[in-house]
């Protein structure tokens, strides 16, 4: 019984959705444009709270800031760069990676990002 009850409680944490605390760090970035040229830079995730973070990452000779939430495996984050508001959202892999399409608004199309913990 003592078993049974401690493999509940194991298998309950293990369903509860992270946190954004296992996010935060220093990540390689890899994306394309809308047109489909490359970028590549360094984004840096830094914890806010028990769900919330900020982002900052430098690609490609610019740089933007943003605010980004984790649910489970999905990451996302609002940010601006310069006069624009954008927004990515990102699946998290096994590996720790965010694998990510981001849009600008008013813009049609989507570019594709890949981060990658350093």
């Amino acid at each position: 019984m003592r078993t049974f009850m401690l493999s509940l409680a194991m298998l309950g944490i293990a369903s509860m959705p992270a946190s954004a605390q296992s996010i935060g760090g220093t990540y390689t970035v890899a994306g394309t444009n809308f047109d489909g040229s490359k970028y590549d830079g360094e984004a840096t995730i830094t914890l806010t709270s028990d769900t919330t973070c900020t982002i900052h990452w430098e690609t490609g000779g610019s740089t933007s800031d943003g605010i980004c939430m984790r649910n489970d495996n999905a990451f996302s984050a609002g940010y601006a760069m310069g006069k624009e508001v954008g927004l990515v959202v990102y699946k998290i892999e096994k590996d720790g990676s965010l694998h990510g399409l981001w849009t600008i608004a008013g813009q049609n199309g989507n570019g594709t990002e890949v981060l990658t913990p350093k």
